[in-house]
């Protein structure tokens, strides 16, 4: 079985009422970038996952998880 990560980055954005140019300028990216974690297309580094994981007051294992593909 692969491994992959799957987040809530989108959900707790939108609950916190943040757009994402907005939660990008929080965290030190682009609004690409985001759109690219939110849709499981980008695997953010330890780093900016720390910095993700602050700005929603949560720890990073609440928003980033291993999936396994059946």
């Amino acid at each position: 079985m692969a491994e992959y990560i799957v987040n809530s980055v989108y959900t707790l954005r939108t609950k916190k009422g943040l757009t994402q140019e907005e939660f990008a300028e929080k965290v030190g990216v682009t609004r690409q970038t985001v759109i690219s974690i939110e849709k499981g297309n980008y695997t953010p580094s330890v780093l900016l996952a720390l910095k993700i994981a602050a700005v929603f007051n949560a720890p990073v294992e609440h928003i980033f998880r291993i999936s396994h593909a059946k």
